[in-house]
């Protein structure tokens, strides 16, 4: 029996086909089937180490699976590639044949991880929020999470008008502002000389930086807010605790996390998981994402309410769209045949 090739599809043939792709449907279809066991994932594995020229770098494997699709992501990233110019975060994913359980198609992986983790932001913005009055927004941090933040916002946001940047690097963020003018001449794009001023003037922030030392209080969140902590580590433990509402993803996985500030504060007993009691002078989550959007109802958030959204990141949702990527390729013909 001849052995069937392996389908690559490299950044051009993702780019292309995502986008067509409704990610942010797709990523809240995933978490909907999650909540039904019907898409699951495994603890993720980890390798980090310093570089020669002193930098963080890391090494992830998520494995996942959903709408019948079996895999996993690798995502590499190292804190000194932007001095080389190359971007923080680059992988791959990997699809096997669900019956042989022989890979079947490898595909370039950062643009999915970057489109999976802005979908499961806007998604929960979307069910927590009214996203037609969103009209006020800011960015901690320039890089391209913020780009494909703003990209899938523009679309489930149409009254979105005002957005502020900040970023340590003030001239990355000047340059960030200016190609967004150009790209959204609908909206005006300001730079905030400081994080705070950012924050206070936004009804929702959404932080994609690499800082390990959080910094944002609760004070700086105005009343009826929503800050989403994607890098996880902006959020100060004010903010954390004394948020009216605070949402995640995947529970086990921030707790699991011994780097970052949520799962540290659970491991000293003044965080608990979703439906458990809240510790005294801490807090209890109030759901995980798959609960919230199976019934947002049940958890209604008041117009005044602080929200922090923190979600830690789900190798399911990769899978869910690279799936939709390979389907796609499928039909269209695009890819490379490599023989085994």
């Amino acid at each position: 029996m001849t052995a069937t090739p392996i389908t690559y599809l490299d950044s051009a043939d993702v780019a292309r086909i995502c986008a067509d792709l409704p990610v942010v449907d797709i990523v809240h279809d995933t978490l909907l089937a999650f909540a039904r066991e019907e898409a699951g994932l495994t603890p993720e594995a980890a390798l980090r180490w310093t570089t020669a020229s002193g930098d963080s770098a890391r090494s992830l494997i998520l494995p996942g699976w959903a709408a019948g699709s079996y895999g996993c992501k690798i995502i590499n990233a190292s804190l000194g590639n932007h001095r080389s110019g190359l971007p923080r975060a680059a992988g791959l994913i990997v699809l096997n044949d669900p019956e042989t359980a022989r890979p079947m198609c490898l595909m370039e992986g950062a643009r999915i991880s970057a489109l999976r983790t802005a979908g499961v932001s806007v998604a929960a913005v979307r069910a927590l929020r009214a996203p037609g009055g969103l009209t006020r927004a800011a960015f901690l941090g320039c890089g391209r999470q913020a780009e494909v933040h703003l990209e899938l916002l523009a679309e489930v946001c149409p009254a979105l008008t005002e957005v502020t940047l900040y970023d340590r690097d003030g001239e990355r963020a000047e340059e960030r502002a200016a190609s967004w003018r150009g790209a959204h001449p609908e909206m005006t794009f300001r730079v905030a000389g400081h994080a705070r001023d950012a924050v206070e003037g936004a009804q929702l922030t959404v932080a994609v930086t690499t800082t390990t030392e959080p910094y944002v209080e609760l004070d700086w969140v105005p009343a009826g807010a929503t800050f989403v902590n994607v890098s996880l580590d902006d959020a100060a433990e004010s903010l954390l605790l004394g948020c009216d509402r605070l949402f995640v993803d995947n529970w086990d996985l921030v707790a699991a996390d011994d780097h970052r500030l949520l799962g540290v504060l659970a491991r000293a007993g003044r965080v608990t998981g979703p439906g458990g009691e809240a510790p005294e002078k801490g807090r209890a989550v109030d759901a995980e994402l798959p609960a919230l959007l199976a019934d947002p109802t049940a958890r209604p958030v008041g117009a005044q309410e602080r929200v922090v959204i923190n979600p830690f990141g789900m190798g399911v949702h990769d899978i869910a769209v690279a799936a939709a990527v390979h389907a796609a390729a499928v039909e269209r013909g695009i890819g490379l045949a490599l023989p085994r």
